[in-house]
């Protein structure tokens, strides 16, 4: 029985230990950037009542924070904090100041004024107004945003393992990018879970009489303290080299499952995507990551590939995955598309890419560059006869292949073009293409074995030796399963690779992964 079909409660149970842990990081990094916010948007909340000018100043601020895409302030954190959990935690907290700020600023401006003047009447100073007065009669409202800013954060906290941070956005990922809706499932439903419990007990605390918020008030610093403190989980391996792994090579059989069965590799692991991988091995806060084998990146960053000794990685050539209805209603569209098989070797996509990640070149413009020179590009004939929908994966290899079959349809055919790029893992473009949202998309023999069509271990460890018997099997399942037909390949290999940066793994006398394996063993 695979991944897919077993029922969601056992590959839970399974899956139990990994599932604590991430739980742990996940209240862990919701708690700490709570902690954090509430210390700063809390006085910040107060001192606007006494600087109503500037209330809409810093309200205006914590607004403009919150509208920014959570993915996108992630990314802008990285080159100033790097990968991990302090940019994870910074994002956190700039996304939990605006419910705590405005609700601070609005309890205590809704407090009635005749209660105000009463107590300064009765001789209290201004701090013993805001302390025995406001802050009391405003905690209700206080609690309302501190409230709705633990369901954000425990919400965005899953974009934190795209940074190397860990918690339940590891499971989700995961699950996309391999197909399986235990593995999202997995994931979704404990967080939640969260948030509605952490939802539920707040509320509850709301309710509480002025005494008894008192109390609570007084234990509440070290119970967020001691919420934080669970994100320091004990790590699963105290090696001395740290590997970072995309959460698609975390769950496959030709990734970080596979190293475990047939090397038995036990390396400390965090999960990141692979849009900050490259960098971060780089910059030495890993050493060793899963890439592709044509990424530009390899040569950017002076990386390595270790050689696959057990051969775990099945051949990934890349070729166009088409809805057979599609090749009916667009007859010239598989003689096109087939124009790019054989034309592009492993080292020639390496250096497309190279130009796109290191370069900063548009994919259009290297797909146009690529085309010239191979004499196949074509002026736009401005096609009426029907539009072709092309997908693609969100990693800059696939735009670029986008590009060349746009600007090939447009130039052969009498079709128009609609491209929807950037559509996340495997699970997304294909159900894209089985929903018939789109007509085809690039995809790899590799993953059109294990992610899609899950096939035994016996049949993978048959079939993984040949890059024809792959082809010829997820060809003639396709067919039998999706009504898909691969066209022919385009010619290069674009396998699963660990990686080391060059000169750490010649120090390391490292050069395959039994290398790699040995080293670990002897520390």
């Amino acid at each position: 029985m695979n991944e897919q079909q077993q029922p969601l409660w056992g590959f839970m149970a399974q899956q139990a230990d990994k599932l604590a842990a991430q739980t742990l990081q996940h209240i862990g990094l919701t708690f700490i950037s709570l902690f954090i916010a509430v210390l700063i948007g809390l006085p910040l909340g107060i001192y606007i009542t006494r600087k109503k000018s500037l209330s809409g100043l810093v309200l205006g601020i914590a607004g403009v924070l919150q509208t920014i895409p959570s993915i996108a302030l992630l990314g802008f954190m990285i080159p100033l904090l790097g990968i991990g959990a302090k940019p994870a935690i910074v994002a956190l907290l700039l996304y939990a100041l605006l419910p705590i700020i405005r609700n601070t600023f609005t309890g205590i401006t809704g407090v009635d004024a005749t209660v105000k003047e009463a107590a300064v009447a009765m001789g209290m100073s201004k701090w013993q107004v805001l302390v025995k007065v406001e802050l009391p009669l405003a905690m209700p409202v206080i609690l309302a945003g501190i409230r709705t800013a633990t369901v954000i954060n425990v919400g965005v906290a899953t974009l934190a393992s795209y940074i190397a941070a860990g918690g339940l956005g590891e499971f989700i990922f995961g699950g996309i990018s391999l197909n399986n809706t235990n593995m999202i499932l997995a994931g979704a439903i404990p967080a939640a879970l969260l948030a509605i419990i952490f939802d539920f007990l707040l509320s509850l605390v709301q309710k509480l009489n002025f005494k008894k918020i008192k109390g609570a008030v007084k234990i509440a610093p070290v119970l967020l303290l001691l919420l934080s403190c669970l994100y320091f989980v004990p790590s699963a391996y105290g090696s001395k080299l740290t590997a970072g792994f995309t959460p698609e090579f975390m769950g496959r059989q030709d990734g970080n499952l596979g190293l475990q069965s047939k090397y038995g590799l036990k390396i400390h692991t965090i999960v990141i995507s692979d849009a900050v991988m490259y960098k971060a091995a780089q910059e030495k806060e890993l050493d060793v990551i899963s890439g592709y084998s044509t990424d530009g990146r390899l040569k950017a960053y002076d990386l390595v590939v270790l050689d696959d000794d057990k051969k775990i990685f099945p051949p990934y050539y890349a070729a166009p995955v088409v809805r057979e209805d599609a090749l009916r209603k667009f007859p010239q569209l598989e003689k096109t598309l087939n124009l790019l098989a054989g034309t592009i070797t492993d080292s020639v996509m390496t250096e497309l890419n190279y130009k796109t990640d290191y370069l900063h070149q548009s994919p259009e413009r290297v797909a146009k560059d690529f085309l010239v020179a191979k004499k196949l590009y074509r002026v736009d004939r401005g096609g009426k006869s029907g539009v072709v929908r092309i997908g693609s994966k969100i990693f800059g290899e696939q735009y670029i292949l986008a590009s060349m079959y746009t600007m090939l349809i447009k130039g052969y055919t009498d079709y128009d073009v609609a491209t929807k790029t950037g559509l996340g893992g495997t699970k997304i473009v294909f159900d894209a293409l089985t929903n018939d949202q789109i007509d085809f998309y690039p995809e790899y023999t590799g993953t059109g074995l294990l992610a899609i069509l899950q096939a035994p271990t016996k049949t993978v460890e048959q079939l993984q030796v040949s890059k024809d018997s792959t082809y010829n099997y997820v060809t003639r399942e396709f067919v039998k399963r999706y009504q898909l037909k691969w066209l022919r390949p385009i010619g290069f290999n674009n396998a699963y690779a660990l990686m080391m940066r060059q000169k750490q793994a010649k120090e390391l006398h490292i050069k395959t992964i039994t290398d790699l394996k040995r080293y670990l063993d002897s520390k």
